[in-house]
């Protein structure tokens, strides 16, 4: 058993004479994207690529890994744990207009990721998108499972959005929204459209939408000729944006609310990566997952202290 540096009981073999651990093996790709590696798309592709071994084999599509299974991937090496089972960390955040929801972007725009508070050997995940002109609730967790389970259309989590159109909105203009519109992609609609009242270029709507693909609010309404002036998405599921929440504020959920809006299965213990220190760093909010080509920044050594006239001289 070993103690990692949050101080929890991590254990990477079995110890004699114990039962086998209640947990099944998780796909490698899986594992790799709940330790804050990446998305499970990328992992894919890595595996693809015959990037990643395990116990000294080249990794295959659909491997999978289980305790005490050692990883090497990118200078990196690690073997599989198990530690005591922990709530996923969910933030909620409102996003105001004119940031971006990438981690780093080359033209110097604020990122979303900026406001977040900083985690130590994991990152921030965040839960679908919002474009740079839309406001509103946008929802982090640390928990690579549980960011895949809400944007996967499967489970079909609405969203909710505040819209002000420019333009006179007819009651056939509605209907149309709510049975389909044929757009570039296919067929989009609106689970639901409330007129919120207003007039002229302030006429608020409250729309409804299960999934969400690129700018879908948007194009729905401008395929129709209208355009949007303000667009606010105001809950997620059944979590709701709060009013006391501002712009550029964020809000993490209880562990009570967690379990509460997300139904997280109790388990009693689950896998983590244990680093070989001489070898590898664990992914970080700075790097979002991605390391140096050496790991963890070090100390100079000797001789390069002596090169820089850092090193003391010997008394004599």
């Amino acid at each position: 058993m070993k103690n990692d540096s949050n101080k929890r009981l991590v254990l990477t073999q079995m110890p004699k004479g114990r039962r086998p651990l209640d947990i099944e093996p998780v796909r490698l790709q899986k594992f790799l994207a709940n330790q804050g590696f990446g998305s499970r798309r990328q992992l894919e592709q890595a595996i693809a690529a015959s990037e990643i071994k395990v116990n000294g084999q080249v990794a295959q599509l659909g491997a999978q890994v289980q305790l005490g299974d050692k990883i090497e991937w990118q200078r990196k090496r690690f073997t599989v744990g198990v530690q005591p089972a922990q709530l996923p960390r969910v933030l909620m955040y409102n996003k105001p207009e004119g940031e971006i929801c990438t981690r780093q972007d080359p033209e110097g725009r604020k990122t979303v990721f900026a406001a977040l508070p900083r985690l130590k050997d994991a990152r921030w995940i965040s839960v679908g998108r919002l474009d740079i002109n839309t406001s509103g609730l946008l929802l982090f967790t640390d928990d690579g499972e549980l960011a895949n389970r809400l944007m996967h259309p499967s489970n079909e989590l609405p969203r909710y959005y505040a819209v002000r159109v420019l333009g006179e909105v007819e009651q056939e203009h509605i209907e149309q929204l709510r049975t389909g519109v044929e757009l570039e992609d296919g067929v989009s609609r609106f689970e639901s459209v409330e007129d919120l009242g207003g007039e002229g270029a302030n006429c608020w709507y409250r729309v409804r939408l299960i999934g969400g693909k690129n700018r879908e609010v948007r194009r729905l309404w401008e395929s129709l000729g209208f355009m949007i002036s303000r667009l606010i998405r105001v809950q997620f599921g059944d979590l709701r944006l709060p009013e006391n929440l501002y712009q550029g504020k964020v809000l993490e959920l209880s562990s009570d609310q967690v379990q509460q809006y997300f139904d997280i299965p109790v388990q009693k213990v689950e896998y983590t990566a244990v680093f070989d220190r001489r070898r590898g760093a664990k992914p970080s909010a700075d790097t979002g997952g991605r390391h140096s080509r050496y790991g963890t920044k070090s100390s100079p050594s000797k001789r390069q202290g002596q090169r820089a006239g850092f090193t003391k001289k010997r008394r004599k």
